[in-house]
């Protein structure tokens, strides 16, 4: 484990695990959720070995009477150890008694108990750009949230590094890949996904094709809000036996059931002054990478005049992930903000607790213009006090706030 990256999750559960019998870290396969739960424990269960489930179907409760951390890997592929650790929890298990790992629910048929308050969940996505080693932040969210007005720093990344990273994915296993091997390993994980991982949901479809060319449509929506129907329409464009509605909403069901597609929900703002918002997702993969090589483009595609649109809406993707990790440790929700007709919209509105607000707008650009800010400008406006900053990320070098009190920050350089 001495090349272990360090995760901003690992400071969440070094926050919460002393004082909670049972934790769950959930996230898509490869995020590294094992490997982290692996650190803390004492005694481990892969359920994804046969021997260890025929074990452990053998005596349920052969985990109980192990050294405690107790981690059960992928615990989803035997169900019955959920059940087993809430009525541990029930019967007085102390503190920092269970891990569990999973990369998907149960099978639709298994009954599991809820485990609401007694096995707490967090998510774990793939790797920020700091968490990679290629960017140091220089500005913290936490800073931004209590209204700091201090923003410096710079980032050396450039386009090209950020296309790099999208292709790179977030996946800590193919950090060290290039070339034909990256590719090679982005395509068999997302084959798996499709073919055998989607399969032991228990969904079987008669033309996987067709699941492939709906997540290829649905990757080209990247961070829009197009509609399903769109996204159908895309992947069946001039085919006359179109799958059915209730076949799509399945696909989207399993997998987002599998933590690949994450959408980033409309913020709905409290209050009767609000109309006309839209409530519609902005479409999102749970790492940029993964739309990139469904749509076969590589980093120097990405930086063609015929890959600016896709470059834009990857970026904004990759600034996605990242927020969403450092949002998660400041216990923010994340959200996108469009009026119905779209004469305003903010790619990025996170609210913390007691209400508070940081909006964010992102830009491939590497200045940023007065046009820029217009909508961070308006809706600071309209939100008033318990908007404690506005910025906006984009791909130049210098981070620095504007006189109207618009924070400039580098992607690179925004952290916890």
């Amino acid at each position: 484990m001495s090349d272990y990256l360090k995760r901003v999750i690992d400071y969440e559960i070094a926050q919460v695990f002393p004082q909670l019998p049972a934790l769950c870290i959930a996230g898509a396969k490869g995020v590294g959720k094992t490997e982290t739960a692996q650190r803390l424990a004492r005694t481990t269960y892969q359920l994804d070995q046969v021997d260890t489930r025929t074990i452990l179907q053998a005596d349920p409760r052969l985990f109980l009477q192990q050294p405690p951390p107790v981690l059960l890997d992928e615990w989803q592929l035997l169900p019955e150890t959920w059940d087993t650790v809430r009525r541990a929890v029930d019967n007085g298990a102390p503190p920092e008694s269970f891990l569990l790992t999973g990369s998907a629910s149960p099978k639709p048929g298994v009954q599991t108990h809820s485990g609401a308050g007694r096995i707490i969940t967090l998510r774990m996505r793939p790797l920020t750009l700091s968490e990679r080693g290629i960017a140091t932040p220089t500005v913290s969210l936490r800073g931004l949230f209590a209204g700091e007005e201090a923003v410096t720093g710079s980032s050396d990344l450039t386009a090209s590094d950020y296309a790099d990273a999208i292709c790179q994915t977030g996946l800590p296993g193919f950090q060290q890949l290039t070339g034909r091997a990256l590719r090679l390993a982005v395509d068999s994980y997302l084959r798996d996904l499709m073919d055998k991982d989607i399969f032991a949901q228990g969904y079987f479809t008669r033309t996987p094709h067709t699941l492939r060319a709906w997540l290829r449509s649905y990757a080209q929506a990247t961070a829009t809000t197009a509609s399903y129907a769109q996204i159908l329409e895309g992947a069946t464009a001039g085919e006359g036996d179109k799958p059915s509605s209730e076949t799509t909403r399945t696909y989207r069901d399993f997998l987002t059931k599998l933590w690949i597609l994450e959408p980033l929900e409309a913020w709905q703002p409290l209050g009767s002054g609000w109309k006309r918002l839209t409530s519609s997702p902005k479409h999102h993969l749970v790492d940029p990478g993964f739309a990139a090589r469904l749509l076969d483009l590589e980093s120097q595609d990405l930086l063609t005049p015929a890959g600016a649109n896709m470059y834009g809406a990857l970026f904004e993707s990759l600034a996605v992930l990242c927020v969403r990790v450092f949002a998660q440790a400041l216990e923010a929700t994340v959200g996108h903000f469009r009026t119905r007709a779209g004469e305003h919209e903010v790619d990025l509105v996170l609210q913390g607790r007691g209400g508070a607000i940081v909006a964010l707008e992102v830009k491939t650009a590497n200045r940023v213009s007065d046009h820029d800010v217009k909508h961070l400008l308006w809706l600071r406006k309209r939100v008033g006090q318990k908007m404690r900053a506005a910025a906006v990320l984009y791909g130049g070098k210098q981070a620095y706030m504007r006189k109207d009190g618009i924070a400039v920050i580098p992607l690179g350089c925004l952290g916890v």
